[in-house]
């Protein structure tokens, strides 16, 4: 299936479907992409060939990187500053152990349970460490829990979960060349003077029909994340602090993360959610199951062993206290990216990052399914969002009409 008009098509079906099975089923829609990927996959890959979704083609791995980078920067720019600032230390505390425990936890199961080397093993703690900003972004947002100050402190706990997964991948796998120092002297540069040349720039040419705003802010990740790629980082990294810097500018325009949303729900995370459930090999798992058991395992009680007491320290009690360490406990972006650069540097086998994958994609379903289906704390929620409700056609949930 060459024709790329036809595999667009597709593609776009499943989108559609997975909207549809989100509504019958209750569910958040970047949870129902991913499960309608790994199912079409099997099924028609089954039937018609491996290749049918052609999941590794350029432009399909294009389209799934921009909607990683796209959505992990809207995370960022709606990370409330102020909230940051009066929940560092619960964010920070939280965040630390939510990367510490499984980081361990993985590592020592994979070398004692699962035989792995300790070089594999601690790949395995790095890309089971993480928490995905992609997947709790688009679940708060789809039930409005971006607008509380719940939601927001999870986001910040992400993102400090994130930041020790980074920091873990490069002191132990990535020895700092002149590249990284480049990469870093230009981000630092440009985190300076971002926050005071954007609102001068949206000020002088924005508001038009022409979309500047749009334009200079993927000019901004592109370029980063090109610089990124280029020092051995990711191209994914960079996003989530361009958004931060700029959350007094982009996160306080409604109108401009309406059209942002607009963009990057409608074509580009269904491609990146999709993407990531067709890597998952159902027969693999079912021919091996022990190995992605372990994972799983070690991941799941590390994960929630380390958060589940913490949040209780900072007041989350009840539903509220296990709905925030399940979102805290899933995985899916930096936990994939982990994984591809063990492989790509040999560290691991090709059986152990199919492994690490299917493990990385599982802790971004099954803990989002439970939480939103028992221990969602719908009492946190605005008062006019507590109804379970989805943000299609870029509607920001919970946010009141100006």
């Amino acid at each position: 299936m060459d024709q790329v008009w036809f595999v667009a098509a597709l593609w776009l079906l499943l989108a559609l479907i997975a909207v549809l099975a989100a509504n019958w089923f209750r569910v958040s829609t970047a949870l129902s992409e991913i499960m309608v990927g790994t199912l079409t996959q099997f099924v028609l890959g089954s039937w018609l060939g491996a290749g049918i979704l052609n999941a590794r083609a350029e432009w399909i791995t294009f389209l799934a990187g921009t909607g990683a980078i796209v959505l992990t920067f809207l995370a960022g720019a709606e990370l409330d500053p102020d909230v940051f600032r009066t929940k560092w230390k619960e964010s920070s505390v939280v965040g630390l152990v939510g990367f510490l425990a499984p980081f361990l936890g993985a590592a020592f199961l994979a070398h004692f349970a699962l035989g792995w080397a300790w070089r594999p093993s601690w790949l395995a703690g790095v890309a089971l460490s993480t928490t995905s900003v992609a997947v709790v972004y688009a679940v708060m947002l789809e039930l409005g829990f971006n607008q509380t100050q719940y939601g927001k402190g999870i986001l910040a706990a992400c993102f400090i979960n994130d930041i020790g997964t980074v920091l873990a991948l490069g002191l132990i796998f990535s020895p700092f060349t002149w590249k990284t120092a480049v990469f870093l002297a230009v981000a630092v540069v440009s985190f300076f003077l971002l926050p005071y040349f954007t609102p001068w720039a949206f000020r002088h040419y924005g508001g038009r029909v022409s979309e500047f705003e749009t334009k200079f802010l993927l000019l901004l990740l592109f370029a980063l994340g090109g610089l990124a790629v280029w020092s051995g980082s990711e191209a994914v990294l960079p996003a989530y602090l361009i958004g931060m810097v700029l959350a007094g500018t982009v996160g306080r325009d409604h109108f401009l993360l309406r059209r942002l949303r607009t963009m990057t729900f409608g074509l580009l995370t269904p491609f990146y959610f999709i993407r990531a459930g067709s890597f998952v090999s159902i027969p693999a798992l079912v021919a091996a199951p022990l190995g992605f058991g372990v994972l799983f395992f070690a991941k799941m009680v590390s994960k929630l062993a380390g958060l589940l007491p913490t949040v209780r320290l900072f007041g989350y009690r009840g539903h509220d206290g296990v709905y925030y360490s399940l979102m805290m406990s899933t995985g899916l972006t930096f936990g994939t990216i982990s994984a591809l650069f063990g492989l790509s540097h040999g560290i691991i086998t090709q059986a152990q990052y199919s492994f690490l994958v299917a493990t990385v994609i599982a802790s971004a379903v099954i803990p989002t399914a439970i939480a939103n289906a028992s221990f969602m704390p719908r009492h946190l929620l605005p008062e006019r969002e507590r109804e379970f409700k989805e943000s299609t056609y870029g509607e920001p949930v919970g946010e009141l009409d100006t």
